[in-house]
C-alpha cells in the first residue's frame, strides 16, 4: 500500500497532523506514548519541522519529548578509530541498537522518565543525557533511515506509529547541502565534493525506503496553497 501524499504548505500540515494526533491519543485504546517519526534526506528539513510539531503539541498539551537520530551519531573520535570519518551520516555512522533500544525504553508502559542523547552542533559530537521524555503523549523521533530496511535500521520502522517522508526535490536538497557545509567551515570546492560524494549517495538511498512510510509531505511547488491537498503517488521514489 502506497504511502498518503500531502501537499501543504509546513503550518497547515503540521496543524493537521496535531489535531489527529489528539483524536488518536483520546481513544480508549491509545498507548501511554505515541511515537510520531519525521524522515528524509539530509537537508529535507527535519529538524525544523520536528521543532515546529514540537511547539503545537505542547499547545495542545500532548508534548511528551523528542528523540532525534543524530543523537546517536557514533564520536569523531570512534569514526576516526572505524576509518569512516570521510562519510559521516551514512548508516554505519550510527549507534542502531542504542537508537532501537531508546525507542523500546519510550514505548515501554510504565516508564515515567527516558533520558536520551542529543546532537551538538557547536561541538560537531553527540552529548548522552541531554534530553528527556516525560509523561504521556507524543514522542518526536526525527532522522534520515527511519524506513530504511537495510544495513541494521529496518527494526526501526516496527517501533515507530505513525511515520512521515519529507520530500524535497533533489536540486534543492544539493543548494541547502552545499551551504550548509560552507557553513560547518568548509570551502566552497570540499563542500561540493561532500555533497556529492556523501550526502547525494545517503540521500538516494533514503528514497528507496519511501514506501515504507505512513506519509509523504510535500510543499506546493508552484501556486501558494494555505490547505493541505491528500493525493494517491505511485511514483514517490
Amino acid at each position: 500500500m502506497s504511502p498518503t501524499v500531502r501537499v501543504g504548505e509546513t503550518s497547515a500540515l503540521v496543524s493537521n497532523l496535531v489535531n489527529q494526533l489528539v483524536q488518536r491519543l483520546a481513544a480508549d485504546d491509545a498507548p501511554e506514548r505515541l511515537v510520531v517519526g519525521l524522515a528524509g534526506a539530509p537537508g529535507s528539513g527535519k529538524s525544523t519541522l520536528a521543532e515546529q510539531l514540537k511547539t503545537e503539541l505542547k499547545a495542545a498539551g500532548i508534548f511528551a519529548g523528542l528523540v532525534a537520530m543524530d543523537g546517536f551519531h557514533l564520536s569523531n573520535a570512534l569514526l576516526d578509530e572505524l576509518g569512516r570519518s570521510n562519510r559521516k551520516g551514512a548508516p554505519d555512522t550510527f549507534d542502531v541498537e542504542g537508537y532501537l533500544t531508546t525507542l523500546d525504553r519510550v514505548r515501554a508502559d510504565g516508564t515515567p522518565q527516558v533520558l536520551v542523547p542529543v546532537y551538538r552542533r557547536d561541538l560537531h559530537e553527540p552529548v548522552a543525557a541531554g534530553g528527556l521524555v516525560s509523561g504521556t503523549g507524543v514522542v518526536v523521533t526525527e532522522g534520515n533511515y527511519l524506513a530504511l530496511e537495510t544495513r541494521g535500521w529496518g527494526a526501526a520502522r516496527e517501533r515507530i506509529d505513525l511515520l512521515i517522508h519529507i520530500d524535497v526535490p533533489e536540486e534543492m536538497l544539493v543548494l541547502r547541502l552545499i551551504n550548509r557545509r560552507e557553513d560547518f567551515g568548509m570551502n566552497p570546492l570540499t563542500a561540493g565534493h561532500w555533497v556529492r560524494t556523501v550526502d547525494l549517495p545517503n540521500a538516494r538511498l533514503i528514497a528507496t525506503s519511501v514506501h515504507r512510510c505512513d506519509e509523504v509531505w510535500r510543499e506546493p511547488e508552484d501556486e501558494p496553497e494555505s490547505g493541505v491537498v491528500n493525493r494517491a503517488d505511485d511514483d514517490l521514489e
